[in-house]
């Protein structure tokens, strides 16, 4: 599949979805705050039904992750990923995270980047786990999209 064809899988937006009724648990993992606060923002706006929850590392991300498998608790409907964090990267998060999945749904995971590197978005197309790749910040025909993809599962 080319990037046209992989960014088309996102782009209509049926007439008749309303966002606002969504509820969902989305967890937005960036070091950068501002990043996180204007993504959460644009999502709030267009979903005000769902959890938040931020996350400044990979690593505490995993442990929840861990949590929720230990407790048998559902992951999260989508994970909002930065590629470029202190510590473990986002390609890192997802290699480990792809071992946890073992038979569970997986969640809807989204790349949020500030750098424009085709090198990730091809990446990002070819891995089995990334739905989509957004520039930031979030614009709230991106946040549709993401949401979108949520009441489709």
């Amino acid at each position: 599949m080319d990037l046209l064809s992989f960014a088309k899988r996102f782009i209509t937006i049926p007439p008749n979805f309303k966002s606002d009724q969504l509820k969902c648990e989305v967890y937005i993992v960036d070091d950068d705050m501002v990043s996180q606060f204007a993504t959460r923002y644009t999502l709030e706006q267009a979903s005000p039904q769902c959890k938040f929850v931020t996350f400044d590392n990979m690593e505490a991300v995993l442990e929840l992750l861990l949590k929720h498998m230990e407790n048998r608790e559902p992951f999260p409907q989508v994970i909002l990923l930065d590629l470029t964090m202190p510590g473990m990267s986002g390609w890192e998060f997802l290699e480990q995270f792809e071992k946890l999945l073992q038979n569970r749904k997986k969640p809807n995971i989204f790349i949020l980047s500030a750098f424009q590197s085709s090198k990730d978005r091809l990446k990002a197309k070819e891995h089995p786990l990334i739905q989509g790749y957004f520039d930031k910040p979030l614009s709230k025909v991106n946040a549709d999209k993401i949401l979108l993809a949520i009441a489709g599962n």
